[in-house]
């Protein structure tokens, strides 16, 4: 009964702080709407958020990844590609550099993170496959759903302009986009942090197991 209330206790939590955390990141995008005069371009809170999402939920797997070796092609190559994601959100910064740049800095990393996990396959497919099968990918895939489908078809200009004809203004399609955008980001930190934070609490369980069977 009492695991049970713990239980309870802390998926409750979870859901109030997620809660907590969905509603700053949509005051960003009041900000910007309500005070930044429509200001929902690269240098936005909005936009900022999701490419400090991305460098956050990219840090952590490449800090796993040197922490664990056994899953070290795996966790590098998840950290990749949302470094490419983020690299690709940030276009405007290498294309002072030359128009399209960023292209060629993601495919450089994206190079080097297949790399090495072609050159571990087997480790690479088994740390894919346990990611895949933890209860956290389930929400990151929804995450990426939202960023990579979802909200390029809602974003759609030509259905904004047939909803809003005459009143038709660029600034209401990307509030819709671009709030899409950071809810699916916003889910993958979840996703990101839970799987994590499992993947420590197995290594951290690994030496009892073997104190225990050498007992």
């Amino acid at each position: 009964m009492q695991s049970d209330l713990v239980v309870l206790r802390n998926k409750l939590l979870a859901f109030i702080a997620a809660a907590i955390f969905l509603g700053l990141m949509m005051g960003l995008v009041y900000i910007d709407v309500n005070w930044m005069n429509n200001a929902l371009h690269e240098t936005s809170f909005t936009e900022g958020a999701q490419e400090v999402i991305l460098g956050l939920i990219a840090g952590l797997f490449f800090i796993a990844a040197a922490r664990h070796a056994e899953s070290r092609s795996s966790l590098q190559l998840v950290g990749g590609f949302f470094a490419c994601m983020l690299i690709r959100e940030m276009d405007f910064l290498f294309d002072d550099i030359h128009h399209g740049a960023w292209l060629w800095f993601a495919l450089a990393l994206a190079t080097v993170c297949l790399t090495y996990a072609v050159l571990h396959w087997q480790s690479s497919v088994s740390g894919l496959a346990h990611l895949l099968l933890h209860p956290a990918w389930n929400m990151m895939a929804a995450g990426l759903l939202i960023i990579l489908v979802f909200s390029r078809l809602f974003g759609v200009e030509a259905l904004w302009q047939h909803l809003l004809q005459e009143g038709y203004q660029r600034a209401v399609k990307n509030m819709a986009e671009e709030s899409c955008e950071l809810l699916g980001y916003s889910f993958c930190l979840f996703a990101s942090v839970r799987y994590l934070r499992a993947l420590k609490s197995i290594r951290q369980q690994q030496p009892l197991l073997v104190l225990q069977q050498q007992n």
